[in-house]
């Protein structure tokens, strides 16, 4: 099998920290780095023209966004259907090296797995873990109550792109919450939690930023549930139910 691993990135020199966590990954699978600058007027592409030749493609073009950049990366990706899609941040992990060796026995122990998911922590620059978020397995119940799994710890195989579509740019800020919508529970796509660490990612996020942002990601995040049939849903970046409800939920 191959991974395609996409890495967005606009005027951020430590963009090299991912390169090196995704080339420090043990496996035996065939991968392919795409990296998608947004046209960096900093360091980044000197970082970059470092890792030239560990890097399968280089884009460096404006864009629309940290979603338009992902969708580039993902049309770029040259595996077969059933093969792996990723993507990580520029200042992001993964968890060690044996993720994507874990995460490609997931898929290749069921051809039916159309995602795989696990774990994320958000540490912050002194190294120290500030927060850990346990996903948990998939409940469609759960979905009602905000729930949604780590979007930096979610593999799909390139059929699910093929199939249902890319990220949609209607979203600028909640996008991602769009797609993980639309497959889990709007399509029921077959997915597999994987219990352990996928991804250290940096603190803070596009949705959360400022008052502003968190406003209009839930205005966005409104259009997203009605689109996906879940007009009554609790919206995701203010509102976070708490731990019990879910073990609650996940009772037989």
């Amino acid at each position: 099998m191959k991974i395609s691993v996409v890495v967005p990135v606009f005027n951020d020199v430590r963009v090299g920290r991912a390169l090196e966590s995704i080339l420090s990954q043990q496996h035996g699978h065939e991968m392919e780095i795409i990296v998608v600058d947004a046209g960096s007027t900093d360091g980044t592409l000197e970082v970059l023209e470092g890792y030239r030749d560990k890097i399968s493609v280089l884009i460096s073009e404006p864009d629309k966004g940290i979603f338009d950049g992902i969708n580039k990366g993902i049309a770029k990706a040259t595996g077969a259907s059933a093969d792996v899609v990723h993507f990580i941040s520029a200042d992001d992990q993964y968890g060690d090296s044996s993720v994507i060796g874990a995460v490609m026995d997931v898929f290749q122990s069921d051809e039916d797995i159309d995602a795989c998911y696990g774990d994320q922590i958000y540490v912050n620059e002194a190294g120290k873990t500030v927060r850990y978020w346990k996903a948990g397995d998939y409940c469609r119940a759960k979905v009602h109550f905000g729930w949604l799994p780590p979007h930096m710890a979610f593999f799909v195989r390139k059929r699910v792109y093929e199939r249902h579509g890319m990220f949609d740019l209607r979203y600028p800020i909640a996008a991602d919450q769009d797609f993980m919508l639309r497959l889990l529970y709007k399509h029921k796509v077959k997915v597999k939690y994987l219990r352990r660490v996928l991804v250290n990612m940096a603190p803070g996020g596009n949705s959360t930023k400022n008052i502003k942002r968190i406003i209009k990601a839930n205005i966005e995040v409104a259009r997203i549930c009605r689109n996906n049939g879940l007009a009554g849903l609790l919206l995701f970046p203010v509102l976070k139910p708490s731990r019990k409800v879910f073990q609650l939920i996940d009772r037989p």
